[in-house]
């Protein structure tokens, strides 16, 4: 029997035609009972349960009604039939922030058409300030998708400390940071983003987490924190580094604790096990997470679903400090110190040479090598992108290596010495991730989903095809090729789960009074199309994208409007 619900609105809207009726009073015309009708769909209503067959009825940008809704007129009617109908999709780690302030890239394309309807920005501790004049300048432009804004850790250290960071902070400079990410709390942001890999954060204490973390607890924040270490160490250490190692398991042992001592919700972001000497590690940090969870602690995690990290294929493997000139400090591997200060080319070329005649320094280079090619994949998983001979693009380190009988370190070296001008002699991706840690961390029922990826202007320079693709790729690759998660978990991971985390009242479901966020996407067709060769591509298979009740993709086509909202806290206690 066909499930049959009717709403209070179609109710009132039937009684009213029959008490006209039974009055005598003249019948008018029939005036749309909603703005947009969803018909014939197959609803996944975000909670994880499976679809049940349903229409939906938008008014006033909000959800008024889900139900047979066959005679209920509206304005504009969009056939969903064989399509599902879900929960607009919720990035909650976003670098769209930057873009989003931008008049050419503020609809936010690459997210909308991925089925994207908020975004969640200013994370790894770097925020505009003061959070209320970006709140201001989104809200004047006018924007594509909803965003939620966070205080960012390392920008308020910035702040405080100045150039005078590279320590523990005083006790009064941490009471100087809770002013100002009180400040951003009272502006409207949900939480705080940490940096830990990232200048200035790498320096900060764990009580100086904890401590500002008890500062947005009354607020009902979280906090989300690029923790300290990917792997066996954090990405900006060298072998030769003296600095004492950080493992992954040690890095999510601290988020836990902030979460633990300051009684909040925190995230540890993009949950990925990097470098070859990790893989199989998810078991163990999993199972913490699992464990603290079980004691009451709120921890979560949020995901991207490739084995590939970093934006835009730039892996070094020659180390940083062997290029720069002599008392430089380049701030490690990432060389976030070093800001262009690295002089040219020919400069870099020179002091390398010079120092690969020197044995021990030589050897010391050699160690830096090995130790970042096992950390971006191994010799196999580091693709050759470009390069001058054009036919070692496409191949990997290794087979390159086989090919002159040589050592992967001494390639790397060789390919510095004679390819690009460029640090590193060669574009290079890396895929430093194991697709058994990924399905790991993926099937826990805390992992959200997230993009890890800004707001780009189609075809504008290089990208990571996750800019693009990430929340169509887990749908195809993860739930219908692989068989890994079933759809109505992943949906849950993308829409009700962020929203829980953030305490969101009316999103991140498909429910009467909720606002209209939804993505209507075809089974049979919904794919990424991106990919690392060619990144700027749209998504297919998702012919309409709401929200607030606009439609911002049409028929697979974006409008162009920009219906998005700033989001504000309701949950505030302080």
């Amino acid at each position: 029997m066909a499930r049959r619900l009717l709403s209070f609105s179609k109710r009132y809207a039937f009684a009213t035609v029959i008490l006209a009726a039974a009055s005598g009073a003249p019948r008018l015309s029939r005036q749309p009972l909603y703005d947009i009708l969803i018909k014939g769909g197959r609803v996944l209503d975000g909670t994880g349960n499976p679809w049940f067959p349903a229409d939906i009825g938008i008014r006033n940008g909000k959800i008024a009604a889900i139900g047979d809704l066959s005679d209920g007129p509206a304005a504009r009617t969009v056939d969903a039939s064989g399509h599902y109908v879900a929960p607009g999709f919720i990035d909650i780690h976003s670098h769209a922030d930057a873009g989003l302030g931008k008049r050419a890239t503020n609809t936010n394309l690459n997210m909308v058409t991925q089925g994207v309807t908020m975004v969640v920005v200013n994370q790894d501790g770097r925020s505009s300030w003061p959070i209320s004049q970006q709140r201001t300048a989104y809200e004047t432009r006018r924007i594509g998708t909803n965003v939620v804004l966070l205080v960012g850790h390392g920008t308020v250290r910035s702040i405080v400390m100045k150039n005078d960071f590279k320590r523990a902070a005083t006790q009064s400079e941490i009471e100087e940071m809770k002013t100002l990410v009180r400040q951003g709390m009272n502006d409207g942001a949900f939480g705080l983003s940490a940096g830990l890999e990232y200048v200035p954060g790498r320096w900060s204490t764990t009580n100086e987490l904890i401590e500002l973390a008890k500062a947005i607890a009354p607020y009902g924040g979280f906090f989300i924190s690029h923790q300290r270490s990917e792997g066996h160490d954090p990405m900006w250490k060298n072998a030769s580094d003296p600095s004492p190692p950080i493992s992954l398991a040690e890095a999510v042992r601290e988020t836990i604790r902030v979460g633990e001592s300051a009684g909040i919700a925190v995230i540890a972001s993009h949950l990925k096990v990097k470098g070859v000497l990790s893989w199989g590690s998810s078991h163990a940090v999993t199972r913490l997470i699992t464990e603290a969870r079980g004691r009451g602690v709120q921890v979560y995690a949020d995901q991207h679903p490739y084995n590939s990290s970093g934006s835009d294929g730039e892996t070094l493997l020659i180390p940083m400090w062997a290029l720069a000139d002599e008392g430089i400090d380049v701030g490690g591997q990432l060389a976030e110190l070093m800001r262009g200060r690295m002089g040219t080319f020919a400069r870099m070329k020179k002091n390398f040479v010079r120092r690969l005649e020197d044995t021990a320094t030589r050897a010391k280079i050699r160690e830096d090598i090995a130790h970042e090619i096992d950390r971006r994949g191994g010799p196999e998983g580091i693709m050759i992108d470009e390069f001058p001979d054009p036919g070692f693009a496409g191949k990997s380190l290794a087979r390159v290596a086989r090919l002159r009988r040589e050592d992967p370190v001494d390639t790397a070296i060789w390919i510095q010495l004679n390819g690009l001008n460029r640090p590193g002699g060669a574009r290079m991706r890396g895929f430093s991730m194991a697709e058994t840690d990924i399905e790991q961390i993926m099937k826990q029922e805390f992992t959200a989903t997230c993009a890890d990826a800004p707001t780009v202007a189609l075809g504008d320079g290089l990208s990571h095809p996750r800019s693009y693709g990430a929340f169509p790729r887990k749908i195809r690759t993860y739930v219908f090729d692989r068989k890994i998660i079933s759809l109505p978990f992943a949906i849950r991971s993308m829409t009700s789960l962020p929203a829980q985390i953030m305490r969101l009242q009316d999103r991140g479901l498909l429910k009467e009074n909720y606002w209209a966020d939804i993505v209507i996407f075809d089974p049979e067709k919904i794919t990424d199309r991106a990919s690392y060769a060619n990144p700027h591509q749209f998504a297919e298979g998702i012919p309409h994208v709401l929200v607030n009740g606009d439609l911002v993709v049409d028929n697979g086509k974006p409008t162009g409007r920009l219906p998005g909202k700033v989001l504000t806290p309701t949950t505030r206690h302080h």
